[in-house]
């Protein structure tokens, strides 16, 4: 028996804009990093280090108690108590003085910051269940992608032109602005969006929780895979920069040209893409991201030195791949973990499987810096025998997975005058 999902949700649009707002926050410091510390503190950089490090090493169980409180009390709060404790996190930072104020500062925020990515796509997935019609979740998870993306890009730029003058005064100023952005989103999700969990019958509540998952060889197997993807991803990131300045010896706006790139076309494509995804079955449709981050991997490894005219557009025409690659990838692979799990354990499930990007963060520095050590293409050509390998694994793991996973049904359109608006504010109706 399957559970049956509450259908009162509201506030899709709201929700897609508050996440926006979180990533504004996220990507004020993602330029920063160790360097806000080293202009407010004494602290040394190699202890800086390990005190973030340490911070972030905290966290490693967070998902699994975030899981068991998504399915008990719902996401939505754990993801407004997230965000608070993000916003918490960087108040702190604007008062930092020594290493402890360090390691609780970071804390916070890395407490936020798992906690956040473990309940945000149960979140989206309650909110979907709860709309008698309209977009499926890959659809969702897609627009929550590209906004996201546009978050980080916009959080960026502004950091940009905050600390230009490198003042201490900039370095807080871009913390309290940090901590309001976080503090509006949970705000704004609390007061205005309803995502009710889904309400579990008897046949489905109470069974399994985590030794029931650890016993699912499929799901197992998606995580598995999708660590291998999620490494992938995060390549382009780490790697560029490294790749621009001593492989292709090109300068060093091309980095920034080249991400700024790809983060904005995420961003303007999610929607387009998102709304076509459902057509496909999910796995086929990460079986063609693979394919094409295997494209991408030989790409980068033939890229050499050269005139500017010339490498340059064939830089941007291989991170094209990657970009088309993550439009596919994300919102399918997190629709198909949220699909694969039980209707009593799903925030369980999705918490396990961000672990799959736990792990590829944890060994995406020290794969791309041994494998460059060796050759400047060893880390693409690797990456590219990894990814081939995983359109198979895909491949064969469909056959594992039950044919209402792969793709959902078509989702009634409700007739004009009533059809539940983008906001979801309309969505009591049930669906024809």
């Amino acid at each position: 028996m399957q559970a049956t999902p509450i259908r009162r949700s509201r506030g899709g649009a709201v929700l897609v804009a508050a996440l926006t707002v979180d990533a504004i926050g996220n990507g004020l410091f993602m330029p920063l990093s160790l360097v806000y510390f080293l202009v407010l503190t004494d602290v040394p950089l190699g202890r800086l280090g390990l005190l973030l490090s340490a911070a972030t090493a905290l966290t490693l169980g967070v998902p699994l108690w975030a899981g068991a409180l998504a399915d008990r009390f719902g996401a939505l709060p754990v993801v407004v108590a997230a965000q608070l404790l993000q916003a918490a996190g960087y108040l702190a930072y604007s008062r930092v003085t020594g290493p402890v104020g360090v390691f609780a500062a970071a804390a916070l925020v890395a407490l936020g910051v798992r906690f956040f990515w473990s309940t945000v796509f149960t979140l989206v997935a309650d909110y979907v269940d709860g709309r008698g019609g309209g977009w499926t979740s890959d659809t969702w998870y897609s627009v929550s992608n590209g906004a996201r993306s546009a978050g980080l890009a916009i959080g960026g730029l502004a950091t940009g032109l905050l600390v230009a003058n490198g003042q201490p005064a900039a370095y807080r100023a871009t913390a309290w602005a940090a901590a309001g952005c976080f503090t509006l989103a949970a705000l704004t999700i609390a007061v205005a969006v309803r995502a009710p969990r889904t309400a579990s019958t008897p046949a489905t509540t109470g069974r399994g929780g985590y030794p029931a998952l650890l016993r699912d060889r499929p799901f197992l197997g998606l995580v598995t895979v999708n660590t291998a993807h999620a490494l992938t991803s995060m390549m382009l990131g780490l790697a560029l920069p490294t790749v621009v300045l001593t492989d292709l010896r090109a300068p060093a706006w091309l980095t920034a040209a080249v991400l700024a790139g790809n983060a904005f076309g995420i961003a303007a494509l999610s929607g387009p893409v998102g709304t076509r995804l459902p057509r496909f079955r999910r796995s086929r449709t990460i079986a063609l991201a693979a394919t094409l981050w295997t494209v991408w991997g030989v790409a980068m490894a033939a890229l050499g030195p050269g005139p500017l005219v010339v490498v340059a557009p064939l830089l941007v025409a291989a991170t094209l791949l990657c970009t088309v690659a993550e439009l596919a990838h994300a919102p399918a692979s997190a629709a198909l973990a949220a699909a694969v799990a039980p209707a009593g354990s799903r925030g369980r499930y999705l918490a396990v499987f961000q672990y799959s990007w736990t792990l590829a963060s944890m060994l995406a520095p020290a794969f791309f810096a041994t494998l460059h050590e060796v050759d400047g293409t060893a880390p693409w050509l690797v990456l590219a025998l990894v990814n081939a390998g995983t359109v198979g694994a895909v491949l064969l793991l469909e056959r594992a997975l039950p044919p209402r996973v792969l793709r959902d049904p078509p989702r009634a359109v409700e007739p004009v005058g009533r059809r539940a608006a983008a906001d979801g504010t309309e969505a009591t109706r049930t669906p024809v």
